[in-house]
């Protein structure tokens, strides 16, 4: 009996560290993504806000290649921590990872290709798009992830939250077309270059979100690790970026030119939500992520009505209202069908297991 005992404490011992650590990632998951709601709205106001300041601005192909110089930053200061300041552990660490494992390092070329591409056409957007008709446009994204991740991660959506994301599209659309008609008077925006960076960005967004995912969670690499793999390709693509479209201007001037105080706490809040979102893919999943974003909608139509002087119609609202229930239904828990026969097999299930848990405990204590 006694070697029965030490199982059973054994495996009281399992299930207490499983619920504990279950609960952890539980509130991880939660607070990462109502720290991505607050850094998404600050991020496309401040974006916002600064290109459409008069005077000098700034090269954006710049800021994107500073924000990921910025993430690879952090993501080597992480991984040295980890290590416990061992410089010459994370270096041979990293070499192996990065250059050793070439093959693998290479896998996220092509994805650093497209998270350059959609950084860059954030801020062709937000430039020719109000914050939150920006913000409620490009919730679209939650479409083309929830597609991709059908494709790509074989998961499965139930009716409720198929019909969640036909609510969240209908309820962009009302708020985008209804937005879109006011906007397009303004002679200093360029409607349709901003509906198609975003268009754009929201498929890029879908797909590139969906692979990362795949790659994390089927991968021993850490996601700090994966960091600095993309930000290496990405410093790369943003500076042939650079010079592809601005290098005639930046013969003139210096590669920070038109850089302000307010431009570089954008490029710090856009390293660090790269890094969230990274966070957030790993505990969540890309579905979520794109739910708790919308969330930002609000704080960004509220921001906006003091900042930019938004104005904000019942259309506005009844799409805005729309986007809320759609996260309300898809937040629901799936039902379980068949709830009694469910319960009444998994009843004799569980008289079956303790049958054999005591048939197993006489046999190792005789």
């Amino acid at each position: 009996m006694a070697g029965g005992n030490q199982n059973q404490v054994a495996e009281d011992k399992t299930k207490t560290q499983g619920h504990s650590e279950s609960t952890i990632n539980n509130r991880l998951k939660y607070i990462s993504l109502t720290v991505l709601v607050v850094q998404n709205a600050s991020l496309i106001l401040s974006i916002r806000y600064v290109r459409t300041l008069p005077g000098e601005r700034f090269f954006t192909t710049s800021a994107v290649v500073m924000a990921e110089v910025f993430k690879v930053l952090a993501c080597l200061l992480i991984i040295l921590l980890q290590r416990r300041l061992n410089v010459k552990g994370t270096a041979a660490f990293l070499v192996d990872a990065i250059f050793v494992q070439y093959k693998d390092t290479l896998k996220l070329a092509g994805l650093s290709l497209i998270y350059t591409l959609q950084n860059n056409l954030q801020y062709v957007a937000i430039s020719n798009l109000p914050a939150a008709t920006f913000q409620v446009t490009y919730q679209l994204k939650i479409l083309t992830t929830a597609l991709f991740s059908v494709l790509m991660l074989k998961k499965t959506l139930t009716r409720v939250q198929w019909l969640s994301l036909l609510l969240l599209f209908v309820g962009v659309s009302i708020v985008q077309v209804q937005q879109g008609g006011n906007e397009a008077e303004h002679a200093n925006q360029n409607y349709v270059s901003g509906l198609g960076a975003v268009v754009i960005s929201c498929l890029s967004s879908g797909f590139a979100g969906v692979y990362f995912e795949k790659i994390l969670k089927r991968s021993s690499a850490s996601v700090w690790v994966r960091n600095v793999q993309l930000g290496i390709f990405g410093i790369a693509l943003g500076m042939l970026a650079l010079w592809w479209n601005d290098g005639a201007a930046l013969s003139q001037r210096s590669f920070l030119s038109g850089y302000t105080t307010m431009v570089w706490c954008v490029i710090f809040n856009q390293a660090f939500g790269g890094l969230l979102v990274a966070v957030v893919v790993k505990y969540a999943d890309n579905i979520l992520k794109g739910f708790a974003t919308s969330f930002s909608i609000i704080i960004s139509t509220i921001m906006s009505i003091y900042l930019f002087a938004f104005h904000v119609d019942p259309l506005f609202a009844v799409g805005a209202g729309l986007v809320i229930s759609a996260v309300c239904m898809y937040s629901l828990p799936k039902a379980s069908p068949n709830l009694n026969s469910s319960s009444a097999t998994m009843k004799d299930r569980t008289q079956m297991e303790a049958f054999q848990t005591k048939c197993a405990t006489k046999q190792k204590g005789s």
